[in-house]
């Protein structure tokens, strides 16, 4: 590009991609071209670049005039004009681009324009979000802080919009000059307004800016300006306009197709067909081309088609009028002393169409929020004529005592109790968790039961196991006795009795003192086997406390058990204290084929 520059030659994405394979230059710096950037990588390049030019929603952006700053701001003939750049129906990513490609190219013919104390151009963004936001960092946010910094000198100025300051990065506040705030809904947005007039002046009143924003009313707005030091307020005039939202490729063709300006209208200032266009079917009597006045004091918004709960209702951007509906959302809190239950909740609501009598049965439960709902209508469709009185605030407070007794009458929560334990559930608990607590407040009062037992039975169970040692003890010693005399019969030797009895060398009475032994030996023997059978009898009696203590335990615990299965359902319901209304708002939605 740089050598096309020098050169004084025109270029064109077809010519970039030849250079890129075969560059018109042969170093770059000290670096030949070829060490610098070799072919086979110069070649994934063009490669890349070619599939753009030949991709055919790139086509698009290579025709139409080129991006003239100058020829935005005046036509041919020298009249100022105002150039409007269409972004509705281009996704983020391009969004981005065009942003970012237009305010650099505002800029660059800034910086062209000598210094002037006079307003030459300005630059107005609706609806900032997602451009200059406090954290991120997205390509349109430099040349946006570059003007607001920089564009004074050059006469250029920049006025951006936004619902929601917090999504404003503090330094392009901090450089604003004039400021109109009006209803914030939120302390976050508030603080930051205040925060950012604060680095802006230094000498802020806080408490005074909090009330002022905090006290508007509709289409009021606090003027603060860096010429002045006192805040002004000011409201806007009353005006009847068809805001019917961003308009569609399709019909930007029309519009620019309807016909060339009359030749005394400066060019930029062509207005769109009012809502009673030539070709379009009339106005039934139920219908009007503007929405029919709501009760002060209630919000009044337009359905999103793309809620996900819309499509349930009938909505549809290819609905053909719009019809009024209501949105709700009441606070219940169940509160029931003897089952411990205090549960707080909200239920959303919507009723559509609206009847004369405000029909609560109707209504269709779903889960709303903000997202769901535009300050202004998506299609360009006119208003039905409600049957329902909504000019009145008599309709709304019907309708809020119709659904609180409604509420009142068929709301209810379920919750598991177990009477015999005097347990209860917890809402929305499951009655696997809640069989499980049931469980262990059982298992705990079936242990309180079998400590009862534990002395008793520790008192039978040592006598038994005293007795039993003694046994042990005495079938020891008798072992001990019995293996010592049949140590001494294998010394002797088997059968010595009947051989000193028949070699006849010994007297009787010797042979009665062997004989003697050897009846003891036996006696012994016998008095071993009586202290074994009674050490067997006191293990047998341990076995059988054993049984019986198993026996009493198991009944307890199956008693208990059969405790903790007998759960049954307790519904608690409301009182009309617990239902509080705490949303009323009227929405249009688009409705009918």
């Amino acid at each position: 590009m740089e050598k096309g520059w020098r050169d004084g030659r025109d270029l064109d994405l077809a010519t970039l991609l030849g250079w890129i394979q075969d560059p018109p230059l042969r170093r770059l710096g000290v670096f030949d071209v070829e060490t610098f950037f070799p072919a086979r990588e110069r070649l994934q390049l063009a490669m890349r670049l070619n599939g753009l030019a030949a991709s055919p929603s790139f086509a698009e952006w290579m025709q139409g005039a080129p991006l003239d700053v100058a020829d935005l701001l005046r036509a041919p003939d020298g009249r100022p004009r105002a150039s409007i750049v269409h972004m509705a129906h281009l996704s983020d990513v391009e969004r981005q681009f065009v942003v970012t490609l237009v305010l650099s190219k505002i800029v660059t013919w800034m910086r062209r324009q000598p210094g002037t104390s006079e307003l030459r151009a300005l630059v107005y963004i609706d609806e900032v979000f997602g451009f200059a936001p406090p954290s991120a960092e997205p390509p349109s946010k430099r040349p946006m802080l570059t003007i607001f910094k920089q564009a004074r000198a050059h006469g250029v100025g920049m006025v951006v919009s936004t619902q929601n300051p917090v999504d404003l990065d503090y330094k392009l506040m901090s450089n604003a000059g004039t400021w109109m705030v009006g209803r914030l809904q939120t302390e976050r947005d508030k603080a930051r307004i205040v925060e950012a007039l604060r680095s802006a002046s230094g000498d802020v009143d806080v408490a005074a800016w909090d009330q002022t924003i905090g006290a508007l009313g509709k289409r009021q707005f606090v003027l603060q300006t860096a010429s002045s030091t006192q805040p002004r307020l000011f409201a806007t005039r009353w005006a009847m306009s068809f805001l019917r939202g961003p308009m569609t490729r399709a019909e930007l063709v029309r519009l620019r197709e309807a016909g060339a300006a009359p030749e005394d209208d400066a060019p930029g200032t062509r207005t769109s067909a009012a809502p009673q266009a030539q070709g379009e079917p009339p106005l039934r009597e139920d219908e009007s081309p503007v929405a029919p006045a709501v009760a002060d004091g209630f919000a009044v918004a337009y359905l999103d088609p793309a809620a996900p709960w819309a499509r349930t209702l009938g909505v549809s951007t290819a609905g053909r009028r719009l019809e009024a509906g209501i949105a709700l959302r009441v606070r219940l809190l169940f509160d029931e002393a003897r089952a411990d239950v205090r549960h707080e909740e909200a239920w959303e609501a919507v009723l559509l169409p609206l009847q004369a009598t405000p029909r609560p049965d109707e209504a269709v439960t779903v889960d709303y929020d903000e997202r769901d709902f535009r300050d202004t209508p998506m299609v360009e469709v006119p208003y039905a004529l409600p049957d329902a009185p909504v000019g009145k605030a008599e309709y709304f407070r019907d309708l809020e005592k119709a659904f609180t007794d409604h509420l009142f009458r068929s709301r209810t929560v379920e919750v598991l109790r177990n009477a015999k334990l005097k347990l209860y559930g917890r809402v929305g608990e499951s009655r696997r968790d809640f069989d499980a607590r049931c469980l262990e407040v059982a298992e705990d009062r079936a242990d309180e039961m079998a400590a009862k037992l534990r002395d008793r039975y520790q008192t039978r169970l040592e006598r038994a196991r005293d007795q039993k040692a003694q046994a042990e003890r005495r079938v020891r010693e008798l072992e001990v006795d019995v293996g010592q005399r049949r140590q001494q019969e294998v010394v002797a030797g088997a059968g010595e009795l009947l051989g000193m009895f028949l070699g006849g060398r010994r007297r009787i009475r010797g042979l009665s003192g062997a004989a003697s032994r050897r009846s003891q030996t036996v006696r012994t023997q016998e008095r071993l086997r009586s202290a074994e059978e009674r050490l067997d009898e006191h293990e047998d009696a341990i076995r059988a406390l054993e049984d019986e203590l198993a026996q009493e335990l198991e009944q307890i615990w199956a008693e208990w058990r059969s405790v903790a299965e007998a759960v049954e359902t307790l519904e608690v319901g409301l009182e009309k204290t617990d239902v509080r209304v705490e949303e009323i708002r009227l929405f249009w939605a688009p409705l009918g084929g």
